[in-house]
């Protein structure tokens, strides 16, 4: 979270962005966003998003907001920064699911130490990551905490960041290190903190208690996702280039046929590629730059949805999967589709 973040921000930006603090008590409300447009870049978008659809604000007043999943009639996500994990309902309705949501009791302002992306995983439960404890968690029904994973080869994982579940019932984990990211030092090589124990910053595969490396030369992998079919996986990497990957994926795994998307390095707006979904036809919405853009499966740029601040990553919500929230900073934002998102693998609506 170094020199891109930076110049992807400004000086300002980046300011607020590495030590923003809440100055008033998060609430949900719905609410239009007249600051918001949908960028048109090909006709194709108009069958994803209608015509004159409009963004709405859920719920503001949050320091850094991320990892969305859709769970029994809410939206629930982190607040990266304000150590608490919430969720929100389709009318508005805020509610705190969980303090010290990172696995610390308090951090310093700025920090990348709560909780981050999480999943329904096929007994019901939820996987979140934290990355304070720097280990993933599963929450039972009543919001007790047990340890799922933390360690590889006896190492501590950096930050796990965010997951999927592949149609294998494989768990995919990215692993930057941004939980190192100190906001009174924010040049640091994060890659060289102390207390980081693995020497790579990986995407994992979990598949029958065993944990594999399965990307190890991206310096910061990020979001991640499958396409519908499961034989592509998109990662975002976030810095020092600004890039969209796809791979494909073969048996127990195994990836090859590396290709670039898109390089967002030096393209204007604020903010850096971070989360990412696919939706229902196999298109990618994934964070960068100046907002959320959308790609058709072959990769050509259908269209771009600007938020008036950073948007760091996008889920599908209500029961039939047709409205996308998008994590925009302090607020949590959506607008109503055409067509579905793509089905998460043990889905409760």
């Amino acid at each position: 979270m170094n020199s891109l973040i930076r110049s992807a921000l400004g000086s300002a930006g980046f300011l607020a962005f590495a030590i923003l603090t809440a100055t008033a008590a998060p609430v949900g409300k719905v609410e239009p966003v007249p600051a918001a447009k949908i960028v048109r870049s090909d006709p194709a978008l108009d069958a994803v998003i209608a015509p004159g659809a409009k963004i709405e604000r859920m719920a503001t007043g949050f320091v850094f907001v991320e990892g969305p999943m859709w769970r029994k009639g809410a939206l629930w996500f982190s607040d990266l920064r304000g150590n608490k994990m919430y969720s929100v309902s389709p009318d508005g309705k805020l509610t705190m699911l969980l303090d010290h949501a990172g696995g610390l009791q308090s951090f310093a302002a700025g920090a990348n130490k709560g909780s981050n992306a999480m999943v329904t995983d096929k007994d019901g439960t939820v996987l979140m990551n934290q990355h304070g404890a720097r280990r993933i968690v599963r929450l039972d029904g009543a919001m007790h905490m047990t340890t799922f994973l933390e360690k590889y080869d006896g190492k501590q994982l950096n930050s796990p960041n965010d997951l999927v579940f592949a149609a294998d019932g494989s768990l995919w984990i990215t692993d930057p290190p941004y939980t190192f990211f100190d906001p009174s030092n924010p040049n640091k090589d994060l890659d060289k903190d102390p207390a980081k124990q693995v020497p790579f910053n990986a995407v994992w595969r979990y598949k029958d208690g065993k944990l594999t490396p399965m990307i190890t030369d991206l310096p910061r992998p990020n979001g991640i996702g499958f396409s519908p079919d499961g034989k592509t996986l998109y990662i975002s990497n976030t810095e020092p280039q600004a890039l969209l990957l796809k791979y494909d994926v073969g048996a127990d795994g195994k990836l090859s046929n590396r290709k670039v998307i898109a390089d967002l390095t030096k393209e204007p707006g604020i903010g850096v590629p971070d989360g990412l979904k696919v939706d229902s036809q196999g298109n990618l919405w994934a964070s960068g730059q100046g907002g959320i853009r959308i790609f058709s499966p072959q990769g050509k740029l259908l269209g771009q949805i600007q938020l008036p601040e950073v948007a760091a990553n996008v889920a599908w919500g209500g029961p039939d999967l047709k409205t996308a929230y998008i994590m925009g900073s302090t607020s949590v934002y959506c607008i109503t589709l055409k067509i579905a998102g793509e089905k998460p693998m043990y889905f409760q609506p």
